[in-house]
């Protein structure tokens, strides 16, 4: 602790009512919560306040305490009820210490809050501030006019105390234990209980020599057997299935797992697994009218599914997931039919449609012609006739009317299989090029998806 003779005596520092405002006030806002504290410990070691009540609490380490959680607030508007639940006081200790940082000139009103009976309480709104009195002390230079003056500098032979008050301000004041609460807690009770100050293991026996002899392995204290692994009840089968769902079912990621185990409820109590909820999601339409949110759209998949005929027992749901998969199986077959599971011309089926047979051997034979016309170009004669027709080749893709690049990707819309062929006769960039990424990325996902459920 320092102390502090610059002129004034003790009681040198009292604020009245009046200027406890900061429209009022003769000190100036602090810059930030550390210069604060550094006033704060001023105060409290100069002795220049003393309190204007004569009883209540008195300036100490709890005025500390307050003050450091009124400097943490971004906004100081600490309600009473708060502090004292903080801090473990009273709401009249703490209104003790408000009034006394308020009367040292340290706490200024800005919004005085309400206590109306019958309405909601406001708290009150302060405004930190520092002394004109600590300026003069500590010799430090500001500019500016009111409230809003900023220092600039500091005298010379106050750079000690300056640095005495940034270590304090530094420190973190906590509240002391008590000496009786401390040794209640360090003492040591015997086991036989009492108040004894003989030693517990007074008490304590050595086992026989026959015992020892006997080579007994019986512990006197047997270990506590290993607890059983806890079986899921219901609501924990139904979030289980929810977090295999989500991670599986692409379009379910990111779903909340409580709405997703609330929505699943009825399939997890009648024994389903995730494989089988796949399997029948893949077999139901989406809603015609979409749907806000996944978990809306799995609710509407679910509804009324455990009373469907050939889902409702367990072997029904296997026989049919067997079946789903059989379909996959056959469906992958259907487009890669090759020796060793590539694609050539030979592989590609015919279309159903006659409108897309018409527009792919239009677009063929545009393929196949500017093909011609390049190996003319660029190849020697000699070698046009030993070109490997099967093998990708590059296309000018400009050279294609619009009216032909629309109806190509229209049609591969309706039979993806002409992506997969195009890809293998003329490659996957330039294939890319004529339907768009987003087409050829959709059917190169279905095509390894079926692949991976084989």
């Amino acid at each position: 602790m320092f102390e502090y003779s610059g002129g004034h005596g003790r009681g040198g520092i009292r604020v009245d009512a009046a200027h406890q405002w900061v429209s009022t006030t003769a000190g100036r806002i602090a810059p930030d919560p550390y210069s604060w504290m550094q006033a704060i410990h001023w105060v409290g070691g100069s002795g220049l306040y003393t309190p204007s009540r004569t009883h209540g609490p008195k300036w100490g380490e709890t005025t500390v305490r307050i003050a450091q959680e009124m400097a943490a607030l971004k906004e100081c508007r600490p309600g009473v009820a708060y502090l004292a639940r903080k801090l473990g006081l009273s709401e009249r200790t703490v209104q003790y210490h408000l009034d006394m940082l308020r009367e040292a000139g340290l706490l200024v009103y800005r919004v005085k809050g309400s206590r109306i009976t019958g309405t909601v309480r406001q708290a009150s709104e302060f405004e930190r501030v520092i002394p004109a009195e600590f300026d003069t002390a500590l010799g430090i230079r500001t500019v500016g006019e009111g409230v809003q003056r900023r220092p600039v500098g500091i005298a010379e032979e106050h750079r000690k105390t300056i640095g005495n008050l940034a270590k304090k301000a530094a420190r973190k004041v906590r509240r002391k234990r008590s000496r009786k609460s401390s040794s209640a807690r360090s003492r040591c009770t015997p086991m036989q209980g009492g108040t004894s100050g003989s030693s517990s293991a007074a008490g304590t026996h050595s086992p026989s020599e026959s015992k020892l002899a006997s080579g007994s392995r019986k512990s006197p204290t047997p270990k506590k057997p290993k607890r059983a692994r806890r079986t899921l009840n219901r609501v924990g089968r139904r979030y289980q299935l929810a977090r295999e769902l989500i991670q599986q079912v692409r379009w379910l990621s990111g779903a909340s797992t409580q709405r997703i185990a609330w929505i699943v409820k009825d399939v997890a109590d009648a024994g389903w697994t995730a494989h089988e909820v796949i399997a029948w999601l893949d077999t139901t339409p989406e809603p015609e009218h979409g749907t806000r949110r996944p978990s809306g759209l799995l609710g509407y998949r679910l509804k009324g599914v455990t009373g469907m005929p050939g889902w409702q027992t367990k072997d029904q749901r296997a026989a049919a997931v067997e079946t789903i998969r059989e379909s996959r199986r056959a469906e992958r077959d259907r487009h890669d039919r090759g020796p060793a599971g590539g694609w050539d011309m030979s592989n590609c089926q015919e279309a159903n449609s006659p409108a897309v047979r018409r527009i792919y051997s239009e677009a063929m034979t545009e393929v196949r012609r500017v093909l011609q016309q390049r190996q003319e170009q660029e190849a020697p004669v000699e070698e046009l006739f030993t070109i490997d027709s099967t093998a990708p080749q590059t296309v000018d893709i400009e050279g294609f009317s619009r009216e032909l690049v629309i109806d190509m990707r229209a049609a591969a819309e309706k039979d993806p299989a002409m992506v997969l062929t195009t890809i293998d006769s003329i490659g996957e960039r330039d294939a890319r090029r004529l339907y768009t990424n987003r087409l050829v990325d959709q059917v190169l996902a279905d095509h390894d998806r079926a692949g991976a459920a084989v």
